[in-house]
Order: structure tokens, then sequence, then C-alpha cells
């Protein structure tokens, strides 16, 4: 089961990629780098901060044009990126010959675009699937649609959205492949601390994380 771990979007990162390298060495595998006020410049200084054998574990949700001057993991698309159909199928189409094997993922917040959607993403987000930790919005499935739409969709979908520790086991019987983290890591005081308690909860469950 994947564990996905979402840059935070605040501007100032230095603590922060301090942070991610540390758990770069505790095994993480999937890092996606959101930070949607960068410049290019700016996105690239961060990579940069990070060690040259950590990038392939990267992700980057903008300046996707960055996959060719690092040795990155994949691309995020957001719906902007969707809708600009033509922009972004020559871009694709670049990375695609130049860049075969990089993973392509993408995000949805509709159990419709799971089905009418083609699956020619390595995975997918879907949120929100839990009520947020901090309150703020409440998660627009149930458990029983959310499992049919694990059975019957083609996509490899990754729950995304007040998620923690605690909701794991309960992903996992949903049928999700992969869980993404965000604020249960950045919103504590010791986000290194966290993430290894985040490792201990799969382990303890008899889940390897991917």
């Amino acid at each position: 089961m994947k564990l996905i771990l979402i840059s935070s979007s605040e501007k100032h990162a230095e603590k922060e990629i301090v942070q991610v390298n540390k758990m770069f060495e505790l095994g993480l595998e999937n890092f996606h780098l959101r930070k949607p006020k960068y410049t290019t410049r700016e996105l690239s200084q961060y990579i940069s901060a990070i060690p040259a054998h950590f990038h392939n574990r990267i992700i980057i949700h903008s300046h996707h044009k960055l996959v060719f001057r690092y040795n990155l993991k994949g691309i995020h698309l957001t719906r902007i990126h969707r809708k600009r159909k033509l922009r972004q199928w020559f871009i694709m189409r670049r990375i695609a010959l130049m860049k075969p094997h990089l993973l392509t993922t993408t995000s949805f917040r509709k159990l419709a675009n799971l089905y009418e959607e083609p699956a020619k993403y390595s995975y997918v987000f879907l949120s929100p699937i839990f009520d947020s930790l901090s309150g703020k919005y409440q998660s627009g499935f149930n458990e029983f649609s959310l499992k049919a739409a694990m059975e019957k969709t083609p996509h490899r979908v990754i729950a995304r959205g007040g998620m923690d520790p605690s909701r794991i086991e309960k992903s996992k019987e949903i049928g999700f492949a992969g869980i993404a983290f965000y604020s249960s890591i950045w919103k504590k005081d010791d986000p290194v601390a966290e993430y290894i308690r985040t490792l201990e909860q799969f382990r303890a469950l008899g889940i390897k994380p991917e």
C-alpha cells in the first residue's frame, strides 16, 4: 500500500526541506512537491536542496519542465492542467518521448471521474475521504459507494483528505491502493516524529508501505 506525503503549501520551506530529507532517510518513497506559489526558480532551488539520490522519489505539481533538469519520479496534473488540453498534450508528448518512465498522477473529487476518465494515470487521488482534521470540511462520500467504486474503477486510487494514522486500517478495508498524508504531518510540532508514528501504525497493522 502506497504511503504518500504531500508537501506543505507554505512559501518558506527551509525547515521543511531538512525534515523531508530526514523522512527520505527513514524510507519515504513518494513525496508530492506541491508549492502553488513557487516560481520555477524557487521550485528548482527546493529540489536542489535535496540530495540527488532522493530526487527519484519526488513528484512535482507545477513547473513540469523541471523533469528535464532533474531525475524526478513523476508529475502531477491539476484540474487546471487537464483543462489546458492542447498545451498539456504537447508537454505530455515531450515527456512521453524523453522520460517514458515517469509517473503521471492527478486528483479527482467526484466518484464519476473514476469511471469516466481513461486509465492513463499511474494513480489518482480522491478527496476528501474523511472529515478534515481541522473541522473545516466534511467527507463527500460514504463507505458503501467508495467500496463499490474501488471494485469497478480501472484506476489505482489514493485516499486523500482527513488522513492520520488512525484511518489507515479503514482506508485499507475500503480498498484504496494508498494513502496521502498532509495536515497530520505538517500541523504537528515535530513532523518527523509524526511520520515515524505513521510508519509504526502501518507496521502494527501488518501493512507494508510502498
